[in-house]
């Protein structure tokens, strides 16, 4: 019995309900979680699933499947906060979770929405400071406010990035001014300070992260701090100037994506030895056009490459950077909110590398989508060999013209016909890219399907495609590669015969786990 098959049934939408019943009836844990998410599956067998694995219910919660009203919180606390979590649980789980003696149900519970304030408070009071932190992320404001003076370093960290702290409370945790030092963190519980994490350390039970580091003043979790506050938008800008030169590139480069720098802050930061801090600048949408005419020229090709997709990139800029980065035909934002009138000159430009990066557009006029079509360069031309429209003599032209380089953008176009995808796959030796793309295409037949199996990747997406033929999916279903087996067991063309003999072999079994043999004792128990 072929346990990747089983996986793709359960996913199958066209798996008779009959069939599915009997599928749950013999489903181990990891089963259950697929049949969980099977759009098909009725209330009635959810409630089945539950009962064969108790474990699938979480899964269900999760995929809208089970309410508060299908479940006990005294009997399932997890399933209970899952609920919580989606926002459908009363508010009486929260409080009953809030006095749990178990402490991960109630972290579990601190990062719930939308929580009664009762419950928050009591949950900032809790005794384990991992709770505390936890609410402190997605916290309200009075509760924040509260939580920037717990005297554990870790609740802080987590309240330095909650937008929802007042703007004077984020700039006293960046600074340190105005707050009561904090007393503890995750370090000094743990080990005797000083102490210094060696980046190496082979414990096996060790939790601390490397670079965790305290001698009394917390002084990783006090990094940490800043740099949660330095990448929090409602910090002041007054507040975060003297950060400009810090030592840490880490908190540089926090600064360096903010949206209120002065001129001088990012001339300073543009300037900046280290690419980390460079590329967060040259990523920052607000960055200004003296920043973006400095980073065109940047010795690091990945600050250039971040540069050109930045939004608010001037577009002669755009051009300079596309003449000497490599940036391959993908729609950049610069281009995607460029006016007509701007769009109608780059198409006219001689830098090919620009033309290309307009002719990924999918809504350019006819005329323009046109004479890409018939660009001389082979870049241009698989840029817009995609875009909707083309005729038939048009893209034929193309492979005629260019050959395999633009085969895949050609197979990728929605409307070549089933014969010219047919016609790509008889090429010799049809690129990769093709393949990959037919296997995707709508319009594309057993035929050329049939070709795509010779490619990996190709292969897996053909497996789920609704043209190919029976006697083919039926043979992938031993396929070596599981995702192909799962792919083409989740077909819903897949007959119902062959999806009943599968089931028929995992009740024989009377075990959904494995793949021959008999299952292990560990394994029926589990």
């Amino acid at each position: 019995m072929n346990r990747e098959a089983l996986y793709g049934l359960a996913a199958n939408p066209a798996l008779p309900a009959e069939l599915l019943d009997r599928l749950i009836a013999v489903a181990d844990e990891d089963l259950a979680c697929g049949i969980a998410r099977n759009a098909a599956l009725t209330a009635a067998q959810a409630a089945a699933l539950v009962g064969r694995q108790p474990g699938s219910a979480v899964d269900l919660v999760c995929a809208g499947r089970l309410g508060a009203a299908d479940i006990d919180p005294a009997t399932r606390p997890d399933v209970a906060l899952a609920l919580l979590d989606q926002g459908a649980g009363p508010p009486e789980w929260a409080r009953l979770f809030a006095a749990d003696p178990d402490a991960e149900h109630r972290e579990r519970l601190a990062a719930c929405p939308d929580l009664p304030s009762d419950v928050r408070a009591a949950l900032a009071a809790d005794p384990e400071a991992r709770v505390a932190a936890e609410l402190g992320w997605w916290t309200t404001t009075e509760t924040a406010t509260r939580l920037a003076e717990h005297p554990h370093a870790d609740v802080r960290r987590a309240v330095a990035a909650n937008d929802a702290t007042p703007p004077a409370l984020l700039a006293a945790l960046l600074t340190g001014n105005g707050l009561p030092p904090a007393r503890r963190c995750a370090v000094c519980d743990r080990e005797p300070v000083p102490f210094v994490h060696d980046p190496h350390c082979s414990r096996l039970d060790c939790e601390l992260p490397a670079g965790a580091a305290c001698s009394g003043a917390h002084e990783s979790t006090v990094h940490e701090i800043r740099r949660n506050a330095l990448g929090n938008r409602a910090t002041p800008t007054e507040a975060v100037a003297g950060f400009v030169d810090h030592p840490s590139m880490l908190l540089r480069a926090e600064l360096a994506s903010r949206g209120d720098l002065s001129p001088e802050q990012t001339a300073r930061l543009a300037e900046d030895p280290i690419p980390l801090v460079r590329l967060a600048l040259a990523e920052n949408p607000h960055l200004d056009e003296a920043a973006c005419r400095t980073f065109a020229d940047d010795g690091s090709h990945d600050v250039r490459r971040v540069l050109a997709a930045n939004p608010g990139l001037p577009l002669d800029v755009l051009t300079r950077v596309a003449g000497t980065t490599r940036l391959g035909p993908t729609l950049l934002p610069r281009i995607a909110t460029a006016s007509p009138r701007e769009i109608a000159v780059a198409a006219r430009s001689a830098d090919a590398a620009l033309r290309m990066l307009v002719a990924a557009r999918r809504d350019l006029p006819d005329t323009i989508r046109d004479t890409f079509a018939g660009d001389p360069d082979a870049k241009v031309v698989a840029s817009i060999a995609p875009h909707p429209g083309l005729s038939e003599t048009r893209l034929r032209a193309m492979l005629a013209r260019h050959g395999a380089r633009v085969a895949a953008g050609v197979a990728a176009n929605p409307d070549a016909s089933s014969a010219l995808l047919e016609e790509l796959t008889r090429r010799p030796a049809p690129p990769r890219k093709a393949l990959r793309a037919i296997a995707r295409h709508r319009n594309a037949t057993a035929r050329a399907l049939h070709a795509c199996l010779a490619d990996d990747r190709a292969r897996r997406l053909a497996a789920g495609h609704p043209a190919l033929r029976p006697a083919t999916l039926i043979a992938l279903l031993a396929d070596e590669d599981a995702q192909v087996v799962r792919a083409a067991a989740a077909n819903p063309m897949l007959p119902v015969a062959v999806m009943a003999e599968e089931v028929s072999r995992a009740e024989g079994r009377g075990w959904a786990g494995g793949v021959g043999g008999a299952p292990e004792v560990g394994d029926v128990a589990r």
